[in-house]
Order: C-alpha cells, then sequence, then structure tokens
C-alpha cells in the first residue's frame, strides 16, 4: 500500500509545487486547506511518480492527483492501493472537467455523483473590488454605512502586532455561534483549522489583511477606540485563483464584512495582477452560508463530483 502521512509545515516545500502544477481552481488544492483539516477529515498525503496524492480516510477516497506524469499509470497504483485496503476505488473532489478526462481513461468505468455541499464560489477580482451594478447594490450600501459610521477606518496586514486582535474577533464569533445553537462538527473543526493557520500563518506563507473601524461613536455617541472589526486570510492557488481561505468579523459592525471583502479584493488585485478569481470555497450545505454566498453572484462555480468504479461498488 501508499505510505500515506499526515501533513505536516514541514511538507510544504515539496508539495505544494505538485499541487500547484496542474492550476486546478478547487480549494482542495491549498496546502494549507489539506494541513489545517486534515485531522478532520483524517488524510493523508504521500508523493507517487511525480504527482501529490490525497487520501481522505473519511470517506475512503482519493483527490484527483496534481503534477505532471503519466497519470492513467498513477491511477491503476491507486486502483491497486485501495484493493489493497479493501475499500472501493474513489475519486472525490473532482471537477467536470476532471470528470471527463477520467471518463475518456475509463469509459463507462465510473459512476459519478454531484456532490453539491462541495462546490466552490468563485467571483472575479474586479466584481469584488468594484461592486459595480445593480445585483451588488445593497452590498455597497453597506459599505457607505459603515464609512459613514466609521470615517477613519484603515486596513492593515495581519501580523504579530494585530493577532491577538484576530482571535479574539474569531472566538468571539465562535461564542455567538454556541450562544444562537448554531455550532456544530463543521464550526468546531473550522475553528481549530483556523487558529492552527494563525499559529502557521508565515510559515505557510499566508496573505492577511486587519479591518479597523478606526474608533467611532457608541449608541449614546460617546467616542469609542479604534478597534479591530474584521479579518481575511489567503493564498494563491495555481493559476489564475486566489484562495481566500478564513473570513471572520463582527456581524453587529454593518458593513464589516463587505468592507474587508472589498479592500482584500482590491489588495490581491495589486498584488497578484495575474489572479482572475478570487475562490471564496464551500458553502457546506450551510443555507446562511450559501444565502451570503450567493448574494454576490458568483461568476463561477466549481462543481465537485465524486467518482466509484463500478466493478467496485458494493
Amino acid at each position: 500500500m501508499i505510505d500515506f502521512k499526515r501533513p505536516t509545515l514541514e511538507d510544504r516545500a515539496n508539495f505544494e509545487p505538485l499541487l500547484q502544477a496542474c492550476g486546478f481552481r478547487s480549494c482542495e488544492y491549498s496546502f494549507t486547506n489539506l494541513l489545517t483539516w486534515a485531522e478532520a477529515y483524517d488524510e493523508g498525503i504521500a508523493q507517487v511518480d511525480g504527482f501529490a496524492v490525497v487520501w481522505v480516510g473519511s470517506n475512503g477516497s482519493y483527490l484527483w492527483p496534481s503534477g505532471l506524469g503519466d497519470r492513467k499509470a498513477l491511477l491503476e497504483t491507486l486502483r491497486q492501493d485501495s484493493r489493497a485496503r479493501g475499500v472501493p476505488f474513489t475519486l472525490a473532489g473532482l471537477t467536470a472537467e476532471q470528470c471527463r478526462k477520467l471518463e475518456g481513461l475509463y469509459p463507462g468505468q465510473f459512476r459519478f455523483t454531484n456532490q453539491e455541499a462541495a462546490a466552490d464560489y468563485c467571483y472575479t477580482v474586479e466584481k469584488l473590488s468594484t461592486l459595480s451594478g445593480k445585483k451588488l447594490h445593497a452590498k455597497r450600501n453597506h459599505i457607505h454605512r459603515f464609512e459613514e459610521r466609521y470615517p477613519n477606518w484603515h486596513t492593515e496586514p495581519l501580523g504579530e502586532d494585530n493577532l491577538a486582535a484576530c482571535q479574539a474577533i474569531a472566538q468571539d464569533w465562535e461564542t455567538e455561534e454556541a450562544e444562537a445553537g448554531l455550532e456544530d462538527w463543521a464550526s468546531d473543526q473550522g475553528e481549530r483549522a483556523l487558529t492552527l493557520a494563525l499559529r502557521n500563518r508565515a510559515a505557510l506563507g499566508l496573505d492577511g489583511m486587519v479591518l479597523y473601524d478606526g474608533g467611532g461613536t457608541d449608541e449614546a455617541d460617546s467616542p469609542t477606540p479604534d478597534r479591530a472589526v474584521a479579518f481575511c486570510m489567503g493564498q494563491p492557488l495555481g493559476g489564475d485563483t486566489y484562495d481566500v481561505l478564513f473570513e471572520k468579523g463582527y456581524g453587529e459592525v454593518q458593513g464589516a464584512y463587505a468592507m474587508i471583502n472589498r479592500q482584500f479584493a482590491r489588495w490581491v488585485g495589486e498584488t497578484y495582477p495575474h489572479i482572475v478569481y478570487l475562490n471564496r470555497e464551500d458553502d457546506l450545505g450551510e443555507p446562511n452560508l450559501r444565502k451570503a454566498k450567493r448574494s454576490y453572484y458568483p461568476d463561477l462555480m466549481v462543481e465537485k463530483w465524486s467518482a466509484q468504479m463500478t466493478e467496485d461498488r458494493r
């Protein structure tokens, strides 16, 4: 069997170039995602014949391998590995293009199932930077309200000086979720993933931005000190796509989310001119998250499929 191992920070140098080699837009090809969610999904990684291979133990599947080489030979290796493990040969997180390639290599031998909740929402950098058009009028209004109440707002790069503030925002968000009875497995694991990413942001090569309100007034019109109200982190995937991995803010601060979203999009556009899409990842099938992501009208949905070899189906 293939000797899969749990990813560590030390693996980034060898695995990230392979994960980015094919320019896949899916968030699964972010090394940070693999590292921070590995425990939750029982994931293991291995290098096989010039490819990065990921085993997802939680559902007994492999990700579509990323790398350069004889893909058919590698798939045969994975097929033998699945047999040695006593599980059906299954690939998960496949895009439509990857499904077509798999069908071309194995005509009629796989059954495909749409993983609707796993689809990634992608938006052009231009759209999120400008928020132009009638459909995004409400987003612009939220930003205007924020600017009116906090005329001295500003942003700063995420670093050691504001790490504690970001951790506090994340903790307050989790507390609110728990008090509202909305905390579940996904939010619990997401908190762990975010904590790990914050602690290791430099080693993972993560970009980050923190939004401050610049001080304002409370309901009694008394002055309030400058405070961090939202932050986000991300990094480029291979090709033309940037993965926005984490975003948290105070929901009661009107416009905070819309503002950090717009400002980070503008920063990405200036810093990485080749980037066309911002991948804001999936909605996990969660209704409120789905509503929020759809409210920005995605320009591209990266659909995900699973494929199981028919002769192995049980």
